[in-house]
């Protein structure tokens, strides 16, 4: 099978969020079981090659609206051979932020920034003569690529007989932005309607792409059933219900290349579930580093993440001190994102000195240091439609407390303190107290319960999820968009 993947970032090129991680995962798995697959980004300023990039074609001629925009390609390969292509359009994405400025504040052109994007992807499919059985699309910034494929290429000689395939990783965003930019995008007015573009007068990319894609897949199965729903579908539940068997979850994978503590080369020792003395010292160097006390008998509870409303850390800001004054704990925390909660979360380290360690941004050392050093791992997710980091910390030995919603639902095993079975704490309520509580559940265990802990360590570290479990399951979807295009 031939499959085109369209996508606005990937690692180890471009990376603000999980979709990186998938990007830069699932077409190697897809190759490695015979397929034939070529990766598809924007050529962004900030832009990390391990190898030189070269120019595939120069000038790549692209229609949008009634103009012509000339760009450039260029290529390199994934370390499993997964040849990658980059567009070239300065105006566009010679930037230094991927989707919005220092501020966070959205760019304006964004609509025609990553339409355009989606357009060229195409034609660059075309020009070097890839067929694609598959374009997958992925999030709001590609979404078009469906329509796109109905609306111009439905009898095209290299791209007529594709099915579009699109992945929501995160309905909150969903690339909803002025009708002014519409005639540029060149998707007819005539679909301007409200099942289709049309957002009480705006364009919404990610509604568009739902109706004409042939599939629709999500990060994971619970997150799936969720988004059929009001409260979570962010006003997109009608059109993911008339999807009807064509919208799946299907759970993500995770790189144990980058991510085993066996052979990780990021963190100060490494270890196994046969023999944890390295994540002893893992755990010590991690005080360290971050002025707590170093005392291994006391859990270290860590934190990685966006600071933003989904992820839930105002909620754990609420109930954090008193957690550490009423618990003999110590909180190691890495993130950024909302100003309000970076200045907060910056702060608690001069008021709870020993205590509590915090930094403020994002470090990928620092990341595997908490993953390998940390006792738990918190992630008090409003939503999490995935999440890489609580399967992380099941391999690392690193115990989750997590709300059950989405990935974090499917991938953590609810801890029965009768048996001492499972691999995490999960609690429902999107609330404080529900942190609170179910910290000092996971501290208790710690504590009354060691060999509790110490089975469960070993437990979650026997867990896998593989990229490629998630591979074949994508092979079906794409197996059904293909009969059912």
């Amino acid at each position: 099978m031939k499959i085109a993947m369209l996508a606005s970032e990937c690692v180890p090129y471009v990376k603000s969020g999980g979709l990186a991680d998938v990007i830069g995962a699932l077409p190697n798995a897809l190759k490695q079981l015979g397929h034939d697959v070529i990766i598809i980004l924007p050529k962004y300023r900030t832009l990390k090659t391990p190898q030189p990039l070269k120019l595939r074609l120069s000038p790549l001629g692209v229609w949008m609206g009634n103009k012509q925009e000339w760009c450039a390609a260029y290529s390199t390969e994934t370390e499993a051979g997964v040849p990658v292509y980059f567009i070239e359009f300065n105006a566009y994405f010679d930037r230094e932020g991927l989707y919005h400025d220092a501020e966070f504040n959205d760019y304006g052109d964004n609509p025609r920034r990553f339409g355009f994007f989606t357009r060229a992807a195409l034609q660059l499919c075309k020009d070097i003569g890839f067929a694609p059985d598959i374009v997958h699309a992925h999030d709001w910034q590609t979404a078009l690529a469906p329509a796109y494929l109905k609306i111009w290429h439905w009898n095209d000689l290299h791209l007529g007989r594709a099915a579009g395939v699109l992945t929501i990783h995160n309905i909150g965003y969903q690339g909803v932005y002025g009708a002014e930019h519409y005639e540029y995008l060149g998707l007819q007015w005539q679909n301007f309607t409200s099942d289709k573009f049309e957002d009480h007068g705006r364009i919404n990319f990610l509604k568009g792409g739902i109706h004409y894609a042939d599939f629709v897949t999500t990060v994971s199965p619970t997150y799936a059933r969720e988004t059929r729903t009001p409260e979570y579908a962010h006003g997109m539940a009608p059109y993911l219900n008339d999807k009807g068997d064509r919208y799946v979850g299907i759970l993500n994978g995770v790189d144990y290349s980058r991510w085993n503590p066996e052979t990780d080369a990021l963190i100060p020792a490494n270890y196994s579930a046969d023999d944890l003395s390295g994540k002893a010292a893992c755990k010590r160097a991690l005080q360290e580093h971050f002025l707590l006390e170093t005392n291994p008998r006391v859990p270290v509870i860590g934190v990685v993440s966006r600071m933003a409303h989904q992820k839930g850390l105002d909620l754990l800001a609420q109930t954090i001190e008193s957690i550490v004054r009423e618990m003999v704990v110590q909180f190691v925390i890495l993130g950024s994102g909302d100003k309000s909660l970076e200045a907060y979360y910056g702060s608690l380290p001069a008021r709870y000195p020993g205590v509590i360690g915090s930094y403020i941004g994002y470090n990928n050392e620092l990341a595997h240091w908490i993953e390998a050093g940390a006792d738990f791992f918190v992630m008090p997710s409003r939503y999490e439609p995935c999440g890489l980091n609580q399967i992380y910390s099941l391999r690392y030995g690193t115990l989750p407390i997590v709300r059950a919603t989405g990935g974090l639902e499917d991938t953590v095993e609810q801890y029965d303190e009768a048996s001492g079975a499972g691999t995490g704490f999960k609690f429902l309520a999107a609330t404080p107290q529900a942190i609170h509580d179910t910290v000092g559940w996971a501290v208790s265990t710690y504590y009354d319960r060691p060999a509790h802990h110490q089975a469960m360590i070993r437990r979650a570290m026997s867990r896998r999820f593989t990229w490629e479990r998630s591979a074949r399951a994508y092979l079906e979807v794409y197996r059904r968009a293909l009969a059912s295009r």
